[in-house]
């Protein structure tokens, strides 16, 4: 019987070369789908491209909360107007040097722009960076879209076991998330999961190994997440994930990756499943 797994490409929106590699492999039925970033000026044009796939490819929203300038300015999130980097949010929301209230404000902006460019609920939420396994934002995940027959669905906690690299990563990945997978059952969110895909992308050619691994070991419905795309000058401001990402474009792209589907009797879902 015939699996079907997950792809889905993180960071749409990003930059314009990210962006129009990710809509390439959607085009050629390599993904399932992929998660928008919403904050930067060029989302509009960006939701304008993706706009006419919706409802054939899973579109999600991808929350932001490190590294990129912050949706609704100055706040103890981003005192200067820019979102800090993990290392500087994690710690301090969790003690609350951070307001929640602050916290909350850019996630609801990042969605008001999802919604309002496309003119729906996202098919799916996920984190840049993982965010949304923090406290405050499943708060935030629970009171804002926990409501009503149309929820979108939430990108799951990796599993430990069946990880074909970068166990450390993974290990603190399922640490910030633990409980989130029951919590958010219980509140009554589909999950996808299990999670996989997670390497240290300072190694890329790491990448189609670890592609192959979740090819041959993903269980039905089971999640791997990738970032390709097309470097440009936008992205090389923006983001220190450059060249990989490249990588991983032509890895998803390639005959080779097509023909390793076909030997594990593998189709990659659209967003209708």
């Amino acid at each position: 019987m015939t699996r079907r797994i997950r792809l889905i490409a993180d960071d749409y929106g990003l930059a314009s070369g990210v962006s129009a590699g990710i809509l390439d492999l959607l085009d050629r039925g390599r993904l399932t789908g992929t998660s928008c970033m919403t904050g930067f000026p060029e989302w509009a044009g960006e939701a304008a491209r993706i706009k006419p796939l919706c409802g054939r490819v899973a579109v999600g929203l991808h929350l932001t909360l490190t590294d990129q300038p912050a949706v609704t300015g100055r706040s103890s999130l981003a005192p200067e107007g820019r979102l800090p980097p993990l290392r500087a949010l994690a710690l301090p929301v969790l003690r609350g040097r951070i307001d929640d209230r602050d916290v909350h404000a850019e996630l609801e902006a990042q969605y008001s722009r999802f919604v309002e460019a496309l003119g729906r609920r996202p098919d799916f939420v996920d984190g840049h960076q993982h965010v949304h396994f923090l406290p405050v934002v499943r708060t935030w995940l629970r009171a804002r879209l926990g409501e009503g027959s149309d929820r979108p669905a939430l990108r799951g906690a990796p599993a430990l076991a069946g990880q074909f690299a970068s166990v450390p990563k993974v290990a603190a990945i399922a640490a910030l998330a633990a409980g989130f997978n029951r919590s958010m059952r219980r509140a009554g969110f589909t999950l996808f999961e299990p999670l996989t895909g997670i390497y240290d992308w300072r190694q890329p050619e790491n990448f189609a190994s670890v592609l192959q691994a979740a090819v041959e070991a993903l269980p039905e419905r089971g999640l791997f997440m990738c970032h390709p795309g097309h470097v440009d000058e936008t992205l090389r401001a923006r983001d220190t994930m450059q060249s990989v990402r490249e990588v991983e474009f032509a890895v998803l792209a390639s005959d080779a990756f097509g023909a390793s589907l076909a030997r594990a009797d593998v189709t990659i879902m659209d967003g209708k499943g």
